[in-house]
């Protein structure tokens, strides 16, 4: 090739090249952090991604989500959070729960955190108003709180002779577990139920747990809602199958594991609702003008098969409330 031709050639890939590199989308980057693990969030991630494909938006095509997963070891969230704000995402999803809302707004003032809470987020501090979040934050709460009175309620309906209830909650998690027992134990009051509290983090404490409650001969045990427990939903069913303590929980595979009952929002609604959210502000939206959805809809899903194995009638009026029965 010839001195000049090169040199023509040359020139011309130099003009090329910055216009191919202009070419290539700009993909903003999304941080989802969760409390546990992806096998666990498979169906939340799923209705996460639908929501954000109704604002436009598809993970590898024109935006790229960055996840960082605590493994239940909820202390390592701080730092799983400040590694994507360091890392400059455009929306930070605190999509484990509280306590990855609770890390999120310690690590940011000025990245958006879209968020999916079971607690009231104005008195814990994340928003100023529901209406008006006012700061950085905004995002979906559930009924997994307001309902744990109501989940007494299913258990004295199912159990009418019964005195005393056991709580299990996860000590981790103690903004939740602070609102839920607040929510519960005036309820348990109010119906005659004394309430004995048990507490566990890790699976051999979630065992022990059950240990105290075989001691306790607790009539029924209502766990609280928590990220960590749905982790676990097939030992905490195994354990309330083998203690045959009637036993009412948030979670619907924790009812499929052989749990009696779960009482609670509609995961799938929950968390398209948030992939909507984060899209949103994708689209220029402020978290600071976007009201604090709540998810309304609420699943009662009764284990036939283990009410018979406990000796229990289940109520024909409860049964026609049930969403679904598994027998």
């Amino acid at each position: 090739m010839r001195r000049r031709e090169f040199i023509t050639l040359l020139g011309g890939a130099a003009v090329i090249w910055p216009l191919a590199a202009r070419a290539q989308p700009h993909r903003p980057v999304i941080g989802f952090l969760g409390s546990t693990s992806p096998n666990e969030y498979a169906i939340r991630l799923n209705a996460f991604l639908m929501g954000l494909k109704e604002a436009g938006y598809v993970n590898g095509q024109n935006v790229h989500i960055e996840y960082r997963w605590a493994e239940s070891q909820y202390t390592r969230l701080p730092e799983l959070a400040a590694e994507l704000v360091r890392r400059h995402v455009a929306v930070l999803v605190a999509g484990g729960g509280t306590p990855t809302a609770v890390a999120a707004h310690a690590a940011t003032l000025t990245i958006p955190v879209i968020f999916a809470v079971a607690v009231d987020p104005v008195k814990v501090g994340l928003v100023a108003s529901l209406i008006k979040p006012g700061g950085n934050m905004t995002g979906v709460t559930d009924l997994d709180v307001a309902v744990g009175p109501k989940r007494l309620e299913l258990l004295r309906e199912l159990l009418p002779k019964a005195t005393a209830a056991a709580v299990l909650i996860n000590p981790n998690n103690s903004t939740l577990a602070g609102s839920f027992l607040q929510a519960v134990k005036p309820a348990a009051q109010a119906i005659g139920l004394q309430i004995h509290i048990l507490k566990a983090s890790t699976e051999s404490e979630i065992d022990a747990a059950y240990a105290v409650l075989a001691k306790l001969r607790a009539d029924a045990l209502l766990i609280m809602p928590d990220v960590f427990f749905n982790s676990r939903s097939a030992q905490l069913a195994a354990l309330s199958l083998r203690q045959a303590v009637p036993t009412i929980y948030q979670f619907r595979p924790f009812v499929a594991a052989g749990g009696l009952m779960s009482y609670a929002s509609d995961q799938i609604e929950y968390y398209r609702l948030v992939g909507n959210y984060t899209g949103k502000v994708l689209n220029g939206e402020k978290p600071a003008n976007l009201p604090v959805q709540q998810v309304t809809k609420v699943e009662l899903i009764i284990n036939l098969k283990t009410a018979k194995m406990f000796g229990l009638t289940v109520p024909l009026p409860l049964l026609g409330r049930a969403d679904e029965v598994i027998e």
